[in-house]
């Protein structure tokens, strides 16, 4: 199952995401959960850092991905964000038995 974690600050705004596991949807390199979300995430980092040019911490790994800015540039982020956590909650209503979203308040 991929685990999607919002990182949130006290009132909500948010400032990133961790992502980690995999879908089992399908046969590697044939799963389309696990596509769908590699491929939304890249987007949200690759925009915030080098279109936005937020001051950022981005990893990505073998079935991980951290994505965090600093609270002077969640403003910035604010609608990639979000329009990120639409889709991973979209994702998860088709297929909740493979992509579980939560919130992490840091």
């Amino acid at each position: 199952m991929i685990s999607v974690r919002f990182l949130t600050t006290d009132s909500g705004e948010l400032l990133g995401f961790s992502l980690s596991g995999h879908a089992g949807y399908g046969e590697a390199e044939e799963d389309i959960v696990c596509a769908a979300v590699s491929s939304a995430a890249y987007l949200t980092a690759n925009t915030v850092t080098e279109i936005l040019h937020a001051d950022a911490q981005v990893s990505a790994e073998d079935g991980e991905m951290y994505v965090r800015v600093s609270r002077s540039s969640a403003a910035d982020c604010r609608s990639i964000f979000a329009g990120f956590k639409l889709h991973m909650i979209g994702l998860e209503e088709q297929y909740s038995e493979n992509i579980r979203v939560s919130y992490l308040e840091v």
